[in-house]
């Protein structure tokens, strides 16, 4: 089951994305997911960020060719970092290029979505506090990444964090197939079997951290090929059983 927000005029809405179209919910993705009669074309919508979150919890150095990519050793235990709400845009909302960065890079990034609240669990009771999973991308100011020397400005400008172009329930995420394009160009492929910490994993180490709720978003690690981009490139996420999230750049 897809499950997409949108917009339907000048108000925002969510729904069930069946084929060419849209079931409008009466309410959010975090109750019974009742339909209303209300039908949308698809053609006739914009799709939004699929999902509002409290916080964004992303990983860092989580897949092996990335590790090794950049010869570091696999760490022990997962690296955890924090992106602000302020990030988030949707499928084809534009990344803007802070002028303070001289390097923005793309980082393609298989995002889970929380179903409710989550505190203390194990791996095991993870599946059930998982409501799908979505496409993102974690844009980092690499330069100033490396001048910091810690993640949180590099990571945190607004529009750093594009999601969608919804929520995919019906999903296995132990072996998919994940790639970015820069322009149409492949430039990261690999597979989420390539994960140092599995999905149940991360959400199970999370949550004895701290409180997860409806909504939030965890960003699992990028593969090999992170690289730069520029104003006027499009930028594309792809992940096998979900779709494809684009996003152009333009300077800020």
């Amino acid at each position: 089951m897809r499950l997409v927000r949108f917009q339907a005029g000048d108000r925002p809405a969510y729904g069930i994305l069946n084929g060419d179209e849209i079931a409008e919910l009466d309410g959010d993705f975090f109750g019974s997911l009742t339909k209303l009669k209300t039908r949308h074309a698809r053609s006739a919508v914009r799709l939004l960020a699929p999902c509002l979150p409290a916080k964004i919890v992303a990983v860092g150095l989580n897949y092996r060719d990335h590790a090794a990519e950049i010869g570091l050793a696999v760490p022990g235990e997962p690296v955890i970092f924090l992106k602000p709400a302020t990030t988030v845009i949707g499928p084809g909302d534009a990344i803007r290029y802070p002028p303070m960065s001289a390097q923005v890079d793309y980082e393609a990034e298989l995002g889970v979505v929380i179903r409710d609240r989550v505190k203390d669990i194990g791996p095991d009771e993870a599946k059930a506090h998982i409501l799908g999973y979505t496409c993102a991308n974690d844009v980092t100011a690499r330069d100033l990444q490396k001048k910091d020397g810690q993640w949180t400005r590099a990571k945190s400008f607004d529009t750093f964090c594009p999601v969608g172009p919804w929520i995919e329930t019906g999903l296995d995420p132990g072996d998919l197939l994940i790639e970015s394009f820069l322009n149409g160009e492949r430039r990261q492929s690999s597979r989420t079997a390539q994960l140092i910490f599995p999905v149940q994993y991360l959400v199970s180490f999370i949550s004895q951290i701290m409180t997860l709720f409806p909504g939030d978003l965890i960003i699992t690690g990028t593969p090999a090929g992170i690289g730069p981009m520029r104003p006027g490139d499009e930028v594309e996420v792809r992940i096998e059983g979900i779709g494809s999230l684009r996003n152009t750049v333009i300077a800020n």
